[in-house]
């Protein structure tokens, strides 16, 4: 399915894209210029051309300051043409945004000029937008038109009279930076004329020195996770030693809450602990609660907090993509949810008293096999609180929810929200939850298999929301390439193992050493599996075969689809894009009812159609 994905998906940059980092520093020339000299010498073939990294400082600020100030805008003339509220005593209504209908489409043809430099033609944009903003407002204050017929002058722009100024203080302190040399970050994008080449020089050292030119396939262009970029490759591995001691460290704090919700479930010892409580916990309901359903919810209130912190830590190591930040997220969270709700929960129950140290290794099937099936009624209500409750929250999102009536009707904002605020799929917090579940499951089947009746149903219920999600809600910003199977597919052989083990724990509490005989080589013959998928299909994860990469290159090359790829190649990463694609949608929509915008848009696909590189720009976009 890997090779399928490859093989059959569309012509993607990613392919033809290497990313370099830790270039080394020169007082003659710029980054840009060691790049160029150094792979037209080594690589003077199949070099095409490269895409620097530079930092996003000023420039990354103006640029969201003009996209405020473009949806505020358009927010405000869609709400003037929908209300048409009177001016002054007459009744009128004006129509003081017309002068600015066509502002999209001018910022949207602007970006076509790629002979810029990112920067200078960023500021550009935005020092076009503010001229346009006072040009406008001079106007409307020099000519003192009425208006309407009550003689009232009307000044629609001052309120934007601030963020104009702000924009113009932003853009004369840019000046003042650095040259364009000096913006540039030791990281580039380098084009390649065909998928071999690129993985050829992604995968070989390209330095004596390994800790420069540090080179691996791109991400695809909307997968890049621009602000990690600039990150100094040297303080990488600093990073992620440091977030790991960060995780275990979070991981052995949680042992806390997870200590706490255990105690809840020992109604001896809360009577001990808490004497007011034992007429309460006399009544059967009351002792239900506390005892079973209680100690669920607390944990899974407590796991929330789970996902960000371990994002943030993923955030923090340094990750070049959105996906393997995800992926790198997902598996401490795995890790995390394995230790504290099924290990920690197992050995902090009542057995606990007995197993502190475990006087051997061959008393850990025996003591596994003792306290999972005190814990099963737990883990039962877990499943319930955790599972099905999920489901349903899924299917309402209401995090989302209640943030979109927030921003309606708190906020009063009703542009709206713009693609990058589109939901996406959680791999990092619902992955770990299907897997933990399984877990449970096939430990659990052996000593307590009351638990498998509620992970069927809910396992089908899964499929049914997660199908709809995935084909109606969620959107596919990248595609990672089934990156997360090799976790799935691990997980699910240390739980197959983890089975076994108490399997033959439990076979030796019953004395019967045939089954116990049996068990063991079984355990063997699942490692076995496990290292035969590792050799025959975990490579397959990790680097691309090059007898699929060359036919693809020569079918593309008998298709005479290379300039194409080339093409699509200079404008496929994009640092500071100006305006994203759904502020020309969300403008076409606005302007729908607009008498004159059929011309307008007739016009603008006129000059479309004579402009194929634009067309090119708003597809790779």
């Amino acid at each position: 399915m890997r090779l399928a994905h490859i093989t059959g998906s569309p012509v993607n940059p990613s392919h033809f894209t290497v990313l370099v980092r830790s270039i080394p520093c020169s007082q003659n020339h710029s980054y840009s210029k060691s790049v160029e000299d150094f792979f037209s010498t080594y690589y003077p073939a199949s070099y095409v051309s490269h895409q620097m990294v530079y930092r996003a400082g000023r420039v990354d600020k103006l640029m969201k300051d003009a996209e405020k100030m473009y949806r505020m805008l358009k927010t405000i003339e869609s709400t003037t043409k929908k209300s048409y509220m009177p001016c002054c005593l007459c009744g009128k209504s004006t129509h003081s945004f017309e002068a600015l209908n066509n502002d999209a489409e001018s910022v949207e043809i602007k970006t076509s000029s790629d002979e810029l430099q990112p920067s200078q033609r960023e500021k550009k944009d935005v020092e076009k937008i503010y001229r346009k903003l006072k040009t406008i407002e001079t106007q409307n204050k020099m000519s003192s038109t009425p208006g309407c017929l009550c003689g009232g002058i009307m000044h629609y722009f001052k309120m934007l009279k601030k963020e104009a100024e702000s924009v113009e203080c932003k853009t004369s302190s840019d000046r003042s930076q650095p040259s364009q040399t000096d913006k540039e970050r030791p990281a580039a994008f380098v084009f390649f004329r065909t998928r071999y080449a690129a993985i050829v020089a992604a995968q070989v050292l390209q330095s004596s020195n390994p800790m420069l030119w540090v080179t691996q396939l791109a991400p695809e262009p909307n997968d890049v996770y621009w602000s990690n970029l600039s990150i100094p490759y040297k303080q990488v591995w600093l990073r992620k030693i440091a977030t790991l001691l960060g995780a275990f460290v979070f991981m052995f704090v949680f042992l806390a809450p997870v200590t706490f919700v255990q105690g809840l479930t020992q109604l001896d010892q809360l009577r001990q602990t808490f004497p007011f409580l034992k007429g309460i916990l006399k009544q059967k309901f009351m002792n239900q609660l506390v005892t079973g359903y209680l100690p669920s919810v607390i944990l899974m209130l407590f796991m929330y907090a789970v996902p960000p912190t371990m994002m943030l830590f993923s955030t923090i190591e340094g990750n070049v993509s959105h996906s393997e930040r995800k992926k790198s997220a997902g598996i401490k969270v795995l890790y995390f949810t394995i230790w504290n709700v099924f290990f920690v929960n197992v050995l902090s129950g009542s057995i606990i008293r007995q197993l502190s140290v475990f006087s051997s290794f061959r008393d850990i099937p025996t003591q596994l096999a003792k306290a999972v099936p005190t814990q099963a009624t737990f883990f039962t209500t877990y499943v319930l609180t955790s599972g099905w409750a999920s489901l349903s929250c899924e299917v309402i999102q209401l995090f989302p929810l209640l943030c979109n009536g927030f921003r309606r009707f708190i906020l009063r904002r009703q542009e709206e929200p713009c693609s990058n605020h589109a939901l996406t799929f959680p791999h990092h917090t619902e992955i770990p939850r299907l897997l933990l579940f399984g877990l449970l499951g096939f430990t659990c089947s052996i000593m307590a298999p009351l638990i498998l009746p509620f992970l069927l149903v809910y396992f089908f219920l899964a499929f049914l929301v997660y199908r709809n999600q995935i084909l109606n809600v969620y959107v596919p910003k990248y595609e990672s390439g089934g990156q997360f199977w090799p976790v799935v597919h691990n997980t699910t052989i240390f739980s197959l193992v983890l089975t076994q083990v108490i399997a033959l724990g439990v076979f030796g509490i019953k004395r019967s050493p045939v089954a116990s005989g049996f068990t063991i080589p079984l355990i063997f013959l699942t490692l076995l599996f496990n290292e035969y998928c590792r050799q025959r299909f975990s490579p397959v994860f990790k680097r691309s075969p090059a007898q699929v990469l060359i036919e693809m290159d020569k079918q593309d090359e008998n298709w005479g689809r290379a300039e194409e790829i080339y093409k699509l190649l200079r404008t496929a990463y994009c640092q500071f894009p100006l305006l994203s694609l759904d502020l020309s949608t969300s403008q076409e929509l606005s302007m729908a009812g607009n008498s004159g915008q059929n011309k307008d848009e007739g016009s603008s696909k006129d000059q479309e159609s004579h402009n194929p590189d634009l067309n090119e720009i708003k597809l790779s976009s």
